[in-house]
């Protein structure tokens, strides 16, 4: 294995151990690693995920991102993106816990100035090892204690008093692979750029029989091969979806057989750059991803039409010069894959600021703009990761997207291919990630993920009693659900909200909610302050017993019902729990998550 980190003394020689490619371009995005036997990994994998690594020690530069973050409220596993300032996001995890109270100085800033600072944190002075089970499984101490994460061997002792979940939370994987744990709650966190100066190396795995792919490289009468399925996934629901192509003088009609008929225009996600074409469907909890080097250029204008009672979606792209294509191009990484959702990894393009407006003292209305070759449409219900490089490091932070506003009158106009997007942020000053965000001026850009969440539409089909329960920036997912089910739901008698702020001036959109609840007969809105001034006239304290049966009122013992809750731990926590006293189901109950 090459050493890793000695670079500044043998820096040709380890990049000539390594591989002998040349070093990535600048836009070169590393896919994550994958828990693979040795005999299956591409050639040059190994050269492209660790060679460019940005260290002190090895003087070499990484084409690597350190994804940190989603609330500073989550828990789980695995939490390296916590910022120890206090920066909340209105979003939170299962099972979500109290974070642990970092000691001074152990903040998620001093942990990257001492992945810079050239210490050894690995302990081998920067040799890179292949790790057998039984290696592994030695280093279970806190002060030795090594974790594996699909295929990669970390030793985090150095990180124990940085991680906001506590050492136990990270113990519980000590010695052994982490995987599970690390993607029960936030899989996407780029573990990789995070603990870099931590590598020790990779699992010594058996090599496997190697599959002979070459078939799937032939271009057969201008049509790609099918989908490259495992045997698993073969034998069981939903089937393999498939593709093919064919043109016209000047278009060219990617079409894709999902064999599901639930699929929308939300179900699919297009990008194409260049001549690189990426088309990502979701089906069900899986994901489909065409990626071709297109052998021709075309326009950025392109047009997506989903046939629903078929399952079939088309793809119409026009092409730059009328020439007939002999084939449809070259397979990229990943092409014609079929995997669980949660093994797909994220995908990010840059959106670019349009505005951003002043909702409350500390919220703030922010307007990106997605490319004009992106396609993609957020299910109401799911949220996005934004990110952002900040001190040569990447963090993300999830957004739920809403929309313009809640009133009809004041909503944005039906605009081309669906190309603006939404999101309220309170700006904590103290915080690392919003402050950046906020000086962010208009014409600068974000870089945006594909959507995710488990929130299914379909929940709200034939309800007759909706409950929202929100506390502060938790309002953000019920804001698309709110609209969707006044205007979409018609067995709907009665949607509620109850908004938990500490005053009046943290009240988002109060107007607009009042204005609404006075439009329509069907929407009651209720405030709950906790910190409320003598003058206050409304409801006061935290969620309750007292305030949730008197709120929670269904119109007959048989309406079917759904209670939508988001917002700071301790009250989701304590809001479902409460829930559950009142007898609604675990059926009837849908607290968000990031």
């Amino acid at each position: 294995m090459a050493p890793h980190g000695a670079g500044a003394r043998t820096p040709g020689r380890l990049l000539a151990r390594l591989c002998a490619s040349p070093p990535p371009p600048a836009s070169f995005q590393p896919a994550r690693p994958q828990l693979l036997p040795l005999a299956l990994q591409p050639p040059t994998l190994w050269c492209q995920r660790l060679a460019w690594v940005d260290s002190p020690r090895s003087g070499l530069t990484s084409p690597l991102r350190a994804l940190c973050s989603p609330s500073c409220r989550s828990a789980g596993f695995w939490r390296p993106w916590i910022d120890a300032r206090g920066e909340k996001e209105e979003a939170v995890p299962q099972h979500a816990a109290e974070a642990v109270p970092l000691k001074q100085g152990r903040s998620l800033m001093d942990w990257i100035r001492l992945t810079k600072s050239g210490k050894d944190l690995t302990g081998l002075k920067g040799r890179l090892i292949e790790v057998t089970e039984e290696e592994l499984k030695k280093h279970n101490r806190k002060d030795d204690c090594w974790i594996c994460i699909r295929g990669f061997v970390y030793n985090v002792s150095p990180y124990m008093e940085y991680h906001p979940g506590g050492e136990d939370e990270l113990m519980r994987a000590a010695g052994s692979d982490g995987t599970d744990l690390f993607d029960q709650v936030h899989r996407w966190v780029n573990y990789e750029s995070m603990l870099k100066e931590c590598l020790v190396g990779r699992m010594a795995i058996k090599p496997a029989i190697l599959k002979d792919h070459r078939e799937e490289k032939k271009v057969l009468n201008g049509l790609l091969p099918n989908s490259q399925v495992t045997d698993a996934l073969a034998k069981e629901d939903p089937s393999s979806p498939s593709y093919d192509w064919f043109q016209t003088d000047s278009l060219v009609t990617i079409v894709i057989y999902t064999k599901q008929k639930d699929i929308s225009l939300e179900s699919v996600i297009v990008d194409h750059q260049d001549d690189s074409f990426r088309a990502e469907t979701i089906i069900k909890d899986y994901s489909y991803l065409i990626h071709i080097g297109l052998s021709h250029e075309v326009q950025e204008d392109f047009s997506v039409r989903v046939v629903e009672n078929v399952g079939k979606i088309e793809i119409v792209l026009k092409k730059k010069e009328n020439t007939s294509w002999n084939c449809l191009g070259h397979p990229l990484e990943n092409h014609n894959s079929f995997i669980p959702r949660k093994d797909a990894g994220l995908y990010y393009r840059k959106c670019q600021l349009i505005s951003k407006e002043d909702v409350t003292h500390d919220t703030k209305l922010f307007c990106l703009m997605l490319p004009p070759t992106t396609h993609i449409l957020v299910p109401i219900g799911q949220h996005v990761y934004l990110k952002l490089t900040i001190t040569g490091t990447e963090i993300v932070k999830p957004y739920t997207p809403v929309s313009h506003s809640l009133l009809p009158e004041f909503k944005e106009p039906v605009l081309p291919n669906n190309n603006y997007i939404y999101f309220l942020i309170k700006v904590y000053p103290a915080g690392l990630f919003t402050p950046e965000l906020d000086h962010l001026q208009t014409g600068n850009f974000v870089s945006v993920s594909n959507p995710e969440g488990n929130f299914k539409i379909s929940i709200l089909q034939e309800l007759e009693d909706l409950f929202l329960l929100a506390a502060g920036t938790g309002f953000t997912p019920m804001v698309k659900i709110l609209n969707y089910a006044l205007t979409s739901i018609p067995s709907l008698r009665k949607v509620k909200l109850m908004f938990f702020n500490k005053t009046e001036d943290d009240i988002i959109w109060r107007s607009q909610l009042e204005k609404l609840a006075f439009k329509d007969e069907r929407f009651d809105v209720e405030f709950v302050l906790s910190a409320p001034t003598s003058e206050w006239t409304g409801k006061q304290g935290h969620i309750s017993p007292a305030l949730l049966s008197e709120f929670l009122k269904r119109n007959s013992d048989k309406s079917k019902v759904l209670v939508c809750i988001c917002g700071p731990p301790p009250f989701t926590e304590q809001g479902v729990k409460l829930l559950h006293d009142l007898n609604f189901s675990k059926d009837e109950i849908h607290s968000f998550t990031a």
